[in-house]
């Protein structure tokens, strides 16, 4: 089996901003033997060769701050009329699927996916999406990952296009750059200037009446072709949480 990670690292970079910062201590193997002395094991006693246990701590890490799946409960409290999903309560059959990339690394930035621009991509290569799929929209923004523009530039989901992938059937969907709607600063300024308040967040508002989750800050994407693989993204089991970490990868079976 051939595995294809989709996944960012989770590190400290200084060129994310304040609410994307990730921060971790790491502490070498010499460290555990202070703990293991204080235990009450005299250093004689040390195993042959043991140079200790190396350890770490994740000192500040957002749910949303890297390669991650929203739940139901990051768009609204309810959904469909009832309490809306937490991640933990997200059924893992969800996150484990055939996958299908929608490329549309053609469009500009801030210019919104729609659902033709989808219907016409899967038209022009013969592709049919199938319930139950995980659907990768490749925009190439994972190229600015770790850079200060990563979360102010992209194009971004359309109400309307996220509504009809759900209506196919489609449970869990994922992008490869900062978020699933267009860039937030652009929203505010376009439903400020247009004194339209549908504009803002419109695409993850649409998990207020349809149940579904994103995968957003994907990678790779390139790597992959359009179909003929399945898809893996197991979120860690926080309870109560909006969002959580998630090692995306693609699977290609012998």
């Amino acid at each position: 089996m051939k595995i294809i990670d989709l996944s960012k690292p989770i590190q400290y970079n200084k060129e994310d901003p304040w609410f994307m910062k990730v921060r971790i201590k790491h502490k070498l193997h010499k460290k555990s033997k202070l703990l293991i002395r204080f235990l009450g094991l005299p250093s004689r006693l040390f195993p042959e060769n043991f140079s200790g246990w190396a350890d770490d701590t994740i000192q500040s890490m957002g749910v949303h701050s890297t390669t991650h799946i929203d739940a139901p409960w990051h768009y609204a409290p309810t959904c469909e009329g009832k309490p809306a999903k937490t991640i933990d309560q997200v059924p893992l059959e969800w996150c484990y699927g055939k996958g299908i990339v929608i490329d549309m690394k053609h469009k500009k930035d801030f210019d919104p996916i729609t659902k033709a621009d989808i219907q016409d991509f899967l038209s022009q290569q013969k592709l049919t999406i199938e319930p139950g799929m995980i659907v990768l929209i490749k925009t190439g923004r994972d190229i600015y990952n770790g850079t200060k523009k990563f979360h102010e530039i992209g194009t971004g989901m359309s109400a309307e296009a996220t509504r009809w992938l759900i209506d196919q059937g489609i449970k869990v969907m994922g992008i490869d750059q900062w978020g699933w709607d267009l860039p937030l600063h652009y929203l505010i300024q376009q439903a400020k200037k247009q004194n339209n308040k549908e504009l803002f967040w419109e695409a993850h508002l649409v998990g207020y009446e349809k149940e579904y989750c994103h995968i957003e800050q994907l990678v790779n994407l390139d790597a992959l072709p359009y179909t003929g693989f399945d898809i893996a993204v197991f979120p860690l089991k926080i309870v109560g949480g909006s969002a959580a970490p998630a090692r995306v990868v693609a699977l290609f079976k012998d």
